[in-house]
């Protein structure tokens, strides 16, 4: 599983991790993911979305 958003495509950012005595090593800032039960058109699926998709309404959750 690829930890992307399925629906806007948000993935991690990459970047360094700094210490006070400026040693730099690589790191990653991941995503806020969560597999969701979605209405995709008439039909129920699970998807990957990130929870800023989830607040704004980009996506219709399914009842259970």
């Amino acid at each position: 599983m690829a930890k992307m958003c399925e629906v806007c495509g948000k993935a991690p950012v990459f970047g360094n991790r700094v210490s006070h005595a400026h040693n730099v090593s690589s790191r990653r800032w991941m995503p806020n993911l969560q597999r969701v039960r979605v209405m995709v058109g008439s039909a129920v699926r699970r998807m990957t979305v990130c929870t800023r998709c989830i607040r704004t309404g980009a996506i219709k959750k399914a009842a259970r």
